[in-house]
């Protein structure tokens, strides 16, 4: 039976602290698969852990990154969005804080990891992060952005994506422009990726939330959110081969 428990992984970034949390079958003690879990804008909190807890109940160790520092724990919109922006405007920095998680999701010592079958996932803002670490060159065999926003400073920086892309986006969503999307598009023709741009009609953005009410904004879908899941699920399986 599994039995998902979730601990505390803390670490330095640029001399400050910060906390990432992570997610293991506890009963399983050989290597797993890692997938580092960028949350959305409210940052580490009791919503991501649970997604985390989903996910590692799969056979995976998951380990949610910490990009604001063990001391930001927004409580509100107005906190997530003042924690959020610094990062999505410096693109160099949200990366150095990716990579800093994904470097100790891969050196924990509290689950074994699969070094070799890696992949990274995220919501809204961390679909962006997730896209961002590909796009940094991480040896990933995939990742997955669940209604994040596309763009990226410099699109060259897509021929540094070495495994699968896979977007699943609300067709509705009016929090990512429309305009994004042929523009992801071409940019990953242009480099050649293994990508996916899955589009579910009637979403908005947080599809995936079940805190998310804001009508026509943002709200919980529950048939999309499952649909999403198998297909980053299904991907999952094929990339790290079964």
């Amino acid at each position: 039976m599994s039995q998902v428990t979730v601990r505390s992984v803390v670490y330095q970034v640029d001399g400050q602290p910060y906390e990432s949390r992570l997610a293991f079958d506890a009963s399983h003690t050989g290597p797993r698969p890692g997938l580092l879990m960028a949350p959305n804008w409210m940052g580490v909190s009791a919503g991501a852990e649970k997604i985390a807890q989903d996910v590692a109940a799969k056979g995976y160790v998951v380990l949610i990154a910490d990009l604001y520092g063990q001391s930001v724990r927004p409580q509100n919109g107005d906190e997530a969005g003042a924690a959020m922006m610094p990062l999505k405007n410096d693109r160099a920095l949200l990366r150095k804080r990716m990579q800093a998680a994904f470097e100790q999701l891969q050196k924990q010592t509290e689950a074994r990891v699969e070094t070799s079958k890696l992949a990274t996932f995220g919501f809204c803002f961390g679909g962006c992060c997730a896209l961002e670490l590909a796009r940094s060159g991480a040896p990933l065999k995939a990742a997955v952005s669940f209604h994040g926003t596309l763009d990226t400073p410099d699109v060259n920086d897509a021929k540094n994506i070495k495994g699968a892309v896979l977007v699943l986006h609300g067709a509705s969503d009016p929090l990512v422009p429309s305009a994004q999307l042929p523009a992801f598009e071409a940019e990953m023709n242009a480099a050649g990726v293994d990508w996916q741009l899955l589009s579910y009609g009637g979403a908005v953005h947080s599809f995936t939330d079940p805190h998310a009410n804001v009508p026509g904004k943002m709200m919980y879908d529950v048939r999309t959110a499952r649909r999403a899941f198998v297909s980053m699920h299904n991907l999952l399986e094929e990339v790290f081969g079964g």
